[in-house]
């Protein structure tokens, strides 16, 4: 298949998306054909996102995808070009509704779009309640942006969540036919990791907590912190390692280990970042996010993840770890690992069962062979209607 790849940000950045653009259009090559980015710049608006890009981060990213939405039609003008004259049979969308909505797609290439939230239906959520939003003017465009949702969600062949919780949402807010929907979880962030060797977890050794993220409070590192200080003062020598972000000097102390940023793509980095999931014996990140690579990642390495049940998280409970109701508080997490401490057998199960979750469900390779899959389904069908 000759597919062009459609997103507002180039998935030659492995650092852009948290990595998933970059792992997504690698995975499509993989498994799917021949894979052409299609053009990003906005063309005659161009100074506009400049503009855009010079302000606060803060202000750029709602800035930019409502300017995009405005000026679709426009901004879409390449890609659209670039797609009329390559001969596609697939224009895959990724991540940017506004980049997908504004490029005229021929009757007889196949459209499809993936990401792991849509604005109104992340704003709406137990997830977006939990952010303040910047300035007054981005709810008098709620509805307008709704709309513009609802229209390019419904020009699209199929639809590619990666939770259910996702697919379910966006069918019930915007009417989308269920038909055209598909869950296919995303994966690790990183290389395929060798079997991890097997983890002991002891009362009597020192237990070690892990957070993966770049904002201390929105990956629920002061729950992790304080469950730490719970297993503490009841006599556990609990560890706590964070990764991507510093917290405050009141959630620091001798037994918290700081990495406040690794760049995987940096081969020290990296180490610094395997070693310290091949230490933990937790994931400890009861965040609220749409999805989650650090839950992927963990599960790659054998590690159980403890979270909320919020979401998409891809966690299963039992499987790679626990997802706690919402309200779960830091006692809840620290009873949790204590009930661990004192069944090495069950943890160990656990650790294996993370592992299997990852070789099955959450690696790259297993969404590639699922997505090609479809898409040269939908290819066939639309060719047949098209000969008919």
């Amino acid at each position: 298949m000759r597919i062009a790849y459609l997103c507002d940000l180039s998935p030659l950045d492995r650092n852009l998306y948290s990595g998933g653009n970059a792992r997504m259009f690698d995975a499509l090559q993989r498994h799917a054909g021949e894979v052409t980015i299609l053009p990003q710049h906005w063309g005659a608006a161009e100074p506009l996102r400049r503009g855009i890009e010079s302000l606060p981060e803060r202000w750029t990213i709602r800035l930019r995808w409502r300017a995009h939405f405005a000026l679709r039609r426009v901004i879409g003008r390449a890609a659209g070009q670039a797609l009329r004259d390559g001969r596609f049979d697939v224009v895959f969308g990724a991540y940017s509704l506004p980049a997908f909505s504004g490029v005229p797609v021929p009757e007889t290439v196949v459209s499809a779009f993936t990401s792991d939230a849509v604005q109104t239906v992340y704003r709406l959520s137990e997830i977006g309640q939990q952010f303040d939003r910047a300035g007054g003017f981005g709810s008098a465009l709620d509805g307008w942006v709704e709309r513009r949702e609802r229209a390019a969600l419904h020009r699209a062949d199929l639809l590619l969540w990666p939770s259910d919780w996702l697919s379910d949402a966006v069918t019930e807010r915007y009417g989308t036919d269920p038909a055209r929907a598909h869950v296919l979880p995303w994966g690790a962030n990183i290389a395929p990791p060798p079997p991890p060797a097997p983890r002991a977890l002891a009362p009597d050794k020192p237990v070690r907590l892990l957070v993966i993220g770049r904002d201390w409070w929105a990956k629920g590192g002061p729950v992790a912190f304080d469950c730490m200080t719970a297993l503490r003062d009841s006599g556990i020598d609990a560890r706590l390692t964070v990764i991507g972000c510093t917290p405050p000097d009141f959630h620091r102390s001798e037994h918290v280990t700081v990495h406040p940023q690794l760049n995987k793509a940096v081969p020290d980095e990296l180490r610094t970042f395997e070693a310290a999931i091949a230490e933990a014996h937790f994931l400890v990140q009861p965040s609220y996010e749409s999805y989650g690579f650090a839950f992927c990642e963990a599960s790659a390495m054998g590690l159980p993840a403890l979270c909320l049940r919020v979401g998409g998280v891809p966690v299963r409970d039992g499987v790679n770890g626990h997802a706690l109701p919402i309200g779960a508080n830091p006692a809840d997490f620290a009873a949790l690992i204590r009930r661990y401490l004192e069944d090495a057998p069950a943890y160990a199960a656990l650790c294996a069962s993370a592992r299997r979750e990852y070789e099955d469900r959450l690696n790259w390779d297993a969404w590639g062979k699922g997505t090609a899959a479809l898409l040269r389904r939908a290819v066939a069908q639309k060719r047949g209607r098209a000969l008919a």
